[in-house]
């Protein structure tokens, strides 16, 4: 009883799952919450009518498709505000982070600036997670995850794209002071198939202490 207690208590309340497109942060993060009975707070890409036109064209439809993405991420942080209250426990597969470094990836200099000020006056004041897993993979590999699952509108994604988003989220957890972050390197194991794989990550995440930790085990064969 006092170890399955202490076991609880050193679960991180606010998990956030993050990583480039293909990495496999909303599988991980619904196995998590089904396993720690958390709250899913999930991004809702399939609601953005200009994602798919942002992919056939992305130099004509990035700002369009940035501010939506702020808006809706802005709105559902306001209720994460709202619910803190009552002390939830949750997992999401998205830092609000993530929407500025996206952001400099897609816009140009004079739109960025309007984004930022978009930005600025909705007075973002996300909760800071608890624990920050940021799942990590070659490019080759996050390109063959987004072709076999087959949305439509992702198949337009190329390589090119991919590594420099890529280089972008390597830089921007390089300097990540803001919560205990747990880097996972996420290109040789299966964390939603794979019992295994996923209890050694489960079993770490319950024990890793504040900062910076990697997390990069052999694949089990099971």
């Amino acid at each position: 009883m006092n170890q399955a207690r202490e076991r609880a208590q050193s679960v991180p309340r606010y998990i956030a799952v993050e990583g480039p497109i293909g990495v496999g942060k909303t599988s991980l993060t619904r196995r998590l919450a089904e396993s720690f009975n958390y709250d899913l707070l999930l991004e809702k890409a399939d609601e953005n009518p200009f994602l798919e036109r942002f992919y056939q064209d992305p130099r004509r439809h990035a700002l369009s498709t940035q501010l939506f993405f702020l808006f809706q991420r802005a709105q559902q942080l306001q209720e994460l505000r709202q619910d803190d209250m009552f002390e939830p426990v949750r997992v999401a597969d998205f830092l609000i982070d993530k929407d500025r470094l996206f952001a400099q990836q897609n816009l140009d200099a004079d739109e960025y600036e309007l984004y930022l000020n978009v930005y600025r006056h909705l007075t973002i004041d996300a909760p800071s997670p608890d624990l920050v897993i940021y799942l990590q993979a070659p490019t080759e590999t996050l390109l063959e995850r987004i072709r076999k699952r087959g949305i439509a509108a992702e198949q337009l994604i190329e390589l090119d794209y991919l590594e420099k988003l890529t280089a972008a989220y390597t830089e921007f957890f390089h300097f990540y002071k803001d919560s205990p972050l747990l880097i996972v390197n996420s290109a040789e194991i299966d964390l939603v198939s794979n019992d295994n794989d996923y209890q050694q990550l489960v079993d770490y995440i319950v024990s890793v202490p504040g900062g910076t930790h990697y997390f990069n085990p052999r694949p089990s064969l099971l």
